[in-house]
This record gives C-alpha cells, structure tokens and sequence, in this order.
C-alpha cells in the first residue's frame, strides 16, 4: 500500500519506525476511527500529534521492560492499550536557559501548542517544589493522549543545589533545528503541512524528549538526589517520557490482578478529592547510565501507569482533570528504592 492510500497516521509511523515496528506500535494502541480516517497529501495538527504520541509510546516500551511485558499480555488477550496521557519532567533554572535550550515547560510548549494542545490545568506540586500542567488537544481531547508535563523550580532550593544543577543543565543543547522549527511554525499559523515536510520534522521534533545536556558528574548527581529525587532522575533521563498511561475500566480490579501475578505494582492506589480519578503504576525500571567520570551506574528510569477516569456529572463528560495528591503519589515511582 503506497503512503496516499495509507491513513496519514499510519504512513507517519511506519516512517519514522519503519514498516514492522511502526504497525507493532500501532496495533497495540486504540487509535479512533476519526483520526485513522484522515488521508492525503498534506498532514494535519491532529495526525502529527497522534503519530509523535504512538512514537514515543514506542520508545518508552522500550526503555520499560516491566511496561512492555504488560503491554504484550495485553495483545495475547485481544485487548489494546487506550493511551491516557504521558509525562515529562523539565527544570527551570532561575538564570534563564538551561544551556542552550530554553528552560522548563518552555522546551515543549512550542512543540504542544502548534500541534494543537492547550495547556487546561494547573497542579501545584509544592511538596515536589513543582508546578504541573495538563495540556489536552483542542480537536480530540478525549482520543489523543494528553501530557502531564511539570516544572522543577531550582531557586526554590539552596544555592549549593542551584550551583549543582546549573552545572548539570547548563550544557543542554536545542534539539530543533530550523526544518523542524519552520515546521512547527507552519501548524502554529494554520498553513497546510506536506507528508514529506512532516516526515523530515518528526524525528527532530522526537529527540525532544530525551536528555540535552551533558552526562552528569557524579558528585553532583548525588547532591542533587540528596534535596530531589526528581531533579536527580531529570540529571540523568533529561527530558525523556517520564511514563505512558493505559486508560482501563477498573484500576484498582487491574492492581489487585498484576499484584495477584507478581508485577512490581504500587502498594497503594491514588484517589483524586473528586473520586472520579484513579491511578496507580508499575514501579520504575533500572537503567544503565554513564556518568562524566565514566563509570556506569544503575539508577531509576522511566515506568507505567494505569488510571480509571469516570464521567464529571456536571458535564456529562469523561473526567480528563489530574489530581495534586495523585502525581505526588504517581511521581515516588522513580525513587532510588521505591
């Protein structure tokens, strides 16, 4: 099937993961007819945005062993994963860029916003000494995942923190080149995009979401784990998907269940104030990385999610808010030990 007969979403995978690895990715996502129904020879906001999130869903399950394992259960038993929402962690620090790349949610709201997301909420994580924001796509809110992406705020800590982390994250490089830019641009105004212009963008636009700056020191590393695991876990995965969620009827049957066959499941679910938002999670997996000294270390890499969301009786609709208290709960998975 030649790319102009192909859903455009499809053709933009399988483009950038190639033939077998873009159609495995998609067969294991519910993906509604809508967006799957959209051909031709230009791409719209919609279609890009969903063939990036099937991308970096893929990623992820690549870096998540205990993520892909559930996932692939999930095939054998005919079922498909519905893609709730992912997560990314920035940090802002209080001088400006970090580097050469702009600080904070910065980085990615010139990505989310062209493409069609608006941010809807904001959490604060005072705890964390972060803000969270929810950004959700204004054509298909309910059918294109949304991402939790929050904002560490160095110039809440101490100033030996703030040194340490401005010699970690200041050597952060921009990823977007002036192609992808252009690209950006383009959706941001409401000009059409081509196929070919969107598939040279995508791969830019993916090496977004991964570390930019320089392999930690490990003295560094440690005083930065020592005031903030998520600044730590930010040092060392840079701007990586922090996870991928899997929207299912009943969270807490499916906890009881993975517990039941000995998946590293949270011990305790996490119930928003309204009741109506339910979320727990697999553990994080260890990764490998290489720190500046050269020595490579186990630390904590990304992880899975599972929520239940119900219908919001004041507007007939599915609830698509977060809740404070559950990402407080949700962001412990990737503590050293958690």
């Amino acid at each position: 099937m030649s790319n102009a007969n192909m859903p455009v979403i499809a053709a933009l995978t399988k483009a950038v993961l190639g033939d077998t690895d873009g159609q495995k990715a998609l067969d294991a996502l519910q993906i509604t007819p809508a967006l799957l129904a959209e051909r031709g020879p230009t791409v719209s906001r919609a279609a890009f945005a969903m063939a990036m999130n099937v991308s970096l869903f893929d990623n992820l399950l690549r870096r998540v062993p205990s993520g892909a394992a559930y996932v692939a259960d999930t095939l054998a038993q005919g079922g498909r994963v519905n893609f709730d929402h992912g997560a990314l962690r920035t940090i802002r620090l209080p001088e400006g860029p970090n580097g050469a790349l702009p600080g904070g949610e910065d980085a990615f709201t010139r990505i989310f916003v062209p493409l069609g997301y608006r941010m809807a909420t904001v959490y604060p994580l005072d705890r964390l000494k972060m803000t969270g924001r929810a950004y959700t796509h204004i054509d298909h809110p309910d059918a294109i995942p949304q991402f939790f992406l929050s904002e560490l705020h160095v110039d809440r800590f101490d100033a030996e923190f703030a040194a340490a982390a401005a010699r970690v994250f200041g050597t952060a490089r921009d990823p977007l080149d002036a192609q992808a830019l252009a690209v950006l641009d383009d959706y941001a105004v409401g000009k059409p995009v081509s196929f070919a212009d969107a598939v040279a963008a995508l791969p830019t636009i993916l090496s977004a979401f991964d570390r930019q700056h320089d392999a930690p020191d490990f003295a560094d590393y440690q005083l930065l784990l020592s005031r903030s695991n998520e600044a730590a876990w930010i040092a060392t995965e840079g701007n990586a998907f922090n996870h991928a969620t899997d929207r299912v009827a009943d969270v807490a049957a499916l906890a009881d269940r993975l517990r039941a066959e000995d998946h590293p499941i949270k011990d305790r679910l996490e119930i928003s104030a309204t009741g109506r938002v339910r979320q727990t999670a697999l553990r994080a997996d260890s990764v490998e990385r290489c720190f500046a000294d050269g020595q490579v270390r186990g630390v904590p890499g990304s992880f899975f999610e599972f929520i239940s969301r119900d219908i919001d009786p004041a507007t007939g609709q599915l609830d698509l808010a977060f809740d404070t208290g559950n990402a407080t709960g949700i962001f412990a998975m990737t503590r050293a030990g958690a």
